[in-house]
């Protein structure tokens, strides 16, 4: 065993839509957190790994963004979101490249000043700012809090992204491997298919309907013969109204969205899959308890 081996845990957290499932994807070098310019995309704790055979194993918690919750859904995600704070080696915290803090980070900060964690600030985006902006924005945050390190990087570009990396480790224990070094994520297929399927109806369909879906994989079977994945899915939606977009004129965007998904499932699994899916209604699920449990939100797991 390499003596000079690190391995820990680091949670990504940030605002909604500041680019945490960009980031995890570009490090992990695959897509396993689903992105869309709507909030509340990443519902559940998402862990993918990286190993660096000569350095370390990081393993990453990509959790729900933190904000100030409206329903039973929200409490859930943010309860997941900030428990995870205490409990890893490293937090990660992305921002959007600005002077102006405003209330969801100082949220955040507030939070984050409770904790004892290494803190690094990532201020992402900053491929649509000048160079010369960036040190102000250093500036803005460094005042705010004594942070252990500052990256300003772009996700999407891959801009400095090798120098966080690097950073990370910095902050890591010595220790041995929580995982073997193929494995890049700790997500069941299913529950990786299930949110391809709902990143495409995200990308879509219009505003107001995305946060009330859920999906839910029925059944998902390889044939005898190995060449064919059959895949059934529900997308869950809350009202009648919606189950009629959803399905669209002659159903046409339902089958807009299986075919979007079924590329991505089929790089994925590497298989040819025939994926069928329906549209039911479950009124106000995002306020029942036993209905989140039942899509797979379970905040009493052990991670």
């Amino acid at each position: 065993m390499n003596q000079s081996f690190k391995s820990g845990f680091v949670t990504l957290i940030g605002r909604p839509n500041v680019g945490k499932s960009t980031l995890m994807n570009r490090l992990i070098g695959q897509k396993i957190a689903i992105t869309s310019k709507k909030p509340q995309t990443t519902r559940n704790r998402i862990q993918t790994v990286y190993t660096d055979e000569e350095k370390g194993q990081i393993v990453f918690l990509d959790t729900p963004g933190i904000h100030k919750a409206k329903n039973k859904l929200g409490e859930y995600m943010v309860n997941v979101a900030e428990r995870t704070l205490n409990e890893v080696d490293v937090v990660l915290w992305l921002v959007e490249p600005t002077n102006y803090i405003g209330a969801g980070e100082q949220h955040i900060l507030e939070k984050l000043r409770r904790v004892k964690t290494p803190v690094i600030l990532v201020i992402n985006k900053t491929d649509m700012v000048k160079k010369e902006e960036i040190l102000s924005y250093i500036d803005t945050y460094r005042k705010e809090y004594d942070f252990a390190e500052i990256v300003p990087l772009s996700a999407l570009r891959g801009q400095n992204t090798e120098i966080l990396v690097d950073l990370i480790f910095k902050y890591l224990p010595y220790g041995p491997m929580f995982y073997d070094e193929d494995t890049i994520t700790d997500q069941p297929e299913r529950q990786i298919v299930a949110e391809l399927i709902r990143e495409k109806a995200l990308h879509a369909l219009s505003e107001e309907i995305p946060h009330g879906i859920a999906v839910t994989i029925e059944r998902m079977k390889e044939r005898e013969n190995g060449k064919l994945i059959d895949i059934d899915a529900t997308i869950i939606c809350e009202r009648d109204s919606h189950k009629g977009i959803i399905v669209g004129k002659g159903g046409n965007m339902l089958k807009k969205i299986g075919t979007n998904a079924r590329y991505e499932i089929e790089r994925l699994l590497d298989s040819k899959v025939n994926l069928k899916l329906w549209v039911k209604v479950k009124k106000d699920w995002r306020d029942s308890d036993f209905l989140i449990k039942n899509f797979g939100y379970r905040e009493d797991e052990d991670y």
